[in-house]
């Protein structure tokens, strides 16, 4: 990029906000914002693969840019999936719809371990090539819109080569974790490489932010977390911390992990709606947060989301720095209109 893009993206109202510095406006963007609420996404995507469609360049660029464009949010979210990664390098995965990633061969011993390929560069051509796509057409659009990078955090990935699939108890990953702490030790360092690697190479490709998604930590406890899990995530969010970008971390019900997750190297803790901006603010100390408008206020009247919304603007003015977002990802059945509404009250709400 130029200078003057970077530049104009190191001024960006999202950026600013997560250095915690003063903001033009609440930056706002949405989790899942490219995606199945979108007729134009359900358009491209018709009769192709989600996983090949993760690794399209040029149609990852087009459904990244999709929300920037029908919404103007303050960011656009890499269009991406937690499996991918691992998909680049060959293990054998699908995405079935109506049930998610299924892995053929779940991983339960260290001769699994090994079996799994170094993650490198030089496998993700496109998403090389899409986020300097990206950056190049995001540049032109509202003085330059910063594209964040985007990785699946070391348990989530785990738990799905573990239990073979989504689950909701992660009994085969806990049972791995406290019964074969070698094998889950090693299994940890290994998808930790492969997720740096996936963030490093969107960054050098020129990605403004980070957001490493823990989606199922919330099944840990505190105590469980610090001793088989933070120690990874740390060291995801210590590699890309060295390139200089912020980090955005965020996990769902992770009430009583927030601080431990913002102590693992995050500069911007994400809050999911279960827990209310004031009292995660002071746990997540001297950190700029993300969040948290619960995902179904969508679907009340215009008026009533609009209120939720400024009492999570007016919660979020105690924390160093304040990102609008959902406390999730966009429901599918969202309507498109009613989430443009919504970016525009937030960045319309004044801070003064």
């Amino acid at each position: 990029m130029t200078s003057a893009v970077t530049s104009a993206l190191h001024d960006s109202a999202l950026l600013k906000a997560a250095r915690g510095e003063a903001v033009p406006h609440t930056p706002v963007w949405f989790m899942r914002q490219a995606g199945r609420s979108l007729p134009e996404y359900l358009k491209v995507r018709e009769g192709i693969a989600m996983l090949d469609s993760c690794m399209d360049a040029e149609l990852i660029t087009e459904i990244t840019l999709q929300p920037v464009r029908r919404y103007g949010v303050d960011a656009a979210i890499f269009f991406s999936d937690i499996v991918l990664p691992l998909k680049a390098i060959g293990v054998d995965l699908d995405i079935v719809p109506g049930v998610g990633p299924v892995v053929a061969k779940p991983v339960r011993t260290l001769e699994d371990v090994a079996a799994i390929p170094d993650l490198t560069p030089e496998a993700l051509p496109f998403i090389t090539a899409a986020v300097r796509s990206l950056t190049s057409e995001l540049a032109g659009i509202n003085g330059g819109t910063p594209l964040i990078g985007f990785a699946g955090a070391p348990f989530t990935v785990a738990s799905y080569l573990v239990e073979g699939g989504p689950s909701k108890e992660h009994a085969k990953t806990k049972a791995l974790m406290f019964g074969a702490p070698d094998v889950w030790e090693a299994l940890m360092v290994k998808i930790a490489d492969i997720a740096a690697v996936f963030l490093e190479t969107q960054v050098a490709a020129g990605a403004s932010a980070i957001q490493l998604f823990d989606s199922w930590a919330g099944a840990l406890t505190p105590d469980d977390y610090v001793r088989h899990v933070q120690p990874h995530s740390a060291r995801v969010l210590e590699r890309v911390g060295s390139l200089g970008v912020p980090r955005i971390h965020f996990g769902v019900g992770t009430t009583n992990l927030l601080g431990l997750m913002g102590d693992a190297g995050a500069d911007v803790v994400g809050v999911d709606w279960r827990t209310p901006l004031d009292r995660a603010i002071p746990m997540v100390g001297d950190r700029a947060v993300q969040g948290n408008l619960d995902p179904t206020l969508v679907f009340a009247p215009t008026e009533v989301m609009t209120a939720r919304a400024a009492e999570v603007i007016e919660a979020g003015r105690a924390a160093k720095g304040h990102i609008f977002n959902l406390g999730h990802g966009v429901i599918p059945s969202t309507d498109p209109d009613q989430l443009a509404r919504l970016t525009e009250f937030v960045q319309s709400y004044p801070l003064d």
